[in-house]
C-alpha cells in the first residue's frame, strides 16, 4: 500500500510559516503580475500561500525551497505543482531556467537572508519586474523610508533606485508558527523606468556603501576614508548619509569619478 502520510516540514533558520489564511490572501492579492511570463514563490513551506498562488496564477507558478521536506509535502499536497517544484537555493538559483522572460517573485521571506534575496532581485532588475514579500518590519520600513529617515540605507538607495516601493501592510507576531519575536510587514517592489542611472554604475554602489559605513559622519568624512584620502568641494560633502536621495548620490558619484582616478 502506497504510504500517504505527509511529513510536517520543519522550520528553517529564519522562517515562520504563516498560518493565517487571511493575511495569505492578502499577500497574494497584493501581486498584480499584468506583464509577468512566470511566477516565483520563495520558501512556500507548507503552502499557505501557494494555494491561493495556484489558484490565481495556474501554470505560471514555481516554487523553491531548500528543503527537501517542504517541496515533498507539496508534491503530495498539490500534485498539479509537482514539475514546478524546486528543490533550490533562490541565491543560488538561475533564473533564466524558469522563464528568459519577465517573472513576478512572491513569498514570505526567511528573516536570515531577505536582505540577500533583495540583492539578488537587484542584480536581475532586468528580469524581475514586481517582488511581493513578508519581511522582518524592521527591514520592511528600511527599505521603504525616503531620505531623512534614521532607517534610511544602503538598500534604500539602491533598490528605490531602479524600483518604485510600497509598504502595504504590518503582521503580527501571532499569525505565525512559531511566533516570531518581532513583527513582519509586506512590501511590493514594482520595476520602475529607470534602465541605467546616469553615472558609472559600480562606481555608484561603491560611493553609497562609503557613506553608509560611518553614517554618523558628514560624506567629507566617509567618503575621504573609504576613497584612499579622497576630498573635494562639494556641497553635499557637508550631509550624512541618509540626507541624500538617489539622484544626489548619482552626483556625488559623478563629481568623485571626474576629480579623482579611480584605481
Amino acid at each position: 500500500m502506497e504510504n500517504t502520510h505527509r511529513v510536517r516540514p520543519k522550520k528553517q533558520l529564519g522562517q515562520h510559516f504563516l498560518n493565517d489564511k487571511g493575511i495569505a490572501q492578502r499577500i497574494v492579492d497584493s501581486l498584480t503580475a499584468d506583464d509577468a511570463d512566470a511566477i516565483l514563490e520563495i520558501g512556500p513551506g507548507m503552502g499557505v500561500l501557494t494555494n491561493f498562488l495556484i489558484d490565481r496564477f495556474g501554470s505560471k507558478l514555481y516554487a523553491a525551497d531548500v528543503d527537501a521536506e517542504s517541496i515533498e509535502y507539496l508534491k503530495q499536497s498539490l500534485p498539479a505543482l509537482d514539475k514546478r517544484l524546486l528543490l533550490a537555493d533562490f541565491l543560488k538559483f538561475d533564473l533564466s531556467s524558469i522563464t528568459t522572460g519577465k517573472m513576478a517573485i512572491i513569498g514570505n521571506f526567511p528573516y536570515n537572508i531577505s536582505s540577500q534575496i533583495f540583492f539578488k532581485v537587484l542584480e536581475r532588475r532586468d528580469t524581475v519586474t514586481e517582488v511581493v514579500g513578508m519581511v522582518q518590519r524592521e527591514v520592511a520600513q528600511r527599505i521603504c523610508e525616503p531620505p531623512g529617515s534614521k532607517t534610511y540605507g544602503i538598500l534604500s538607495v539602491l533598490l528605490q533606485a531602479f524600483f518604485d516601493i510600497k509598504y502595504l501592510f504590518t503582521v503580527s507576531e501571532g499569525v505565525f508558527t512559531p511566533p516570531p519575536k518581532v513583527k513582519s510587514a509586506v512590501i511590493r517592489l514594482t520595476r520602475n523606468s529607470t534602465q541605467s542611472l546616469d553615472c558609472d554604475e559600480k562606481l555608484f554602489v561603491r560611493v553609497v556603501k562609503a557613506g553608509f559605513n560611518q553614517r554618523r559622519k558628514t560624506l567629507r568624512n566617509s567618503i575621504k576614508s573609504g576613497f584612499n584620502g579622497f576630498s573635494g568641494s562639494h556641497p553635499l560633502f557637508d550631509k550624512r548619509p541618509e540626507q541624500l536621495s538617489v539622484d544626489e548620490f548619482v552626483e556625488l558619484t559623478n563629481y568623485i569619478a571626474s576629480n579623482q582616478p579611480m584605481p
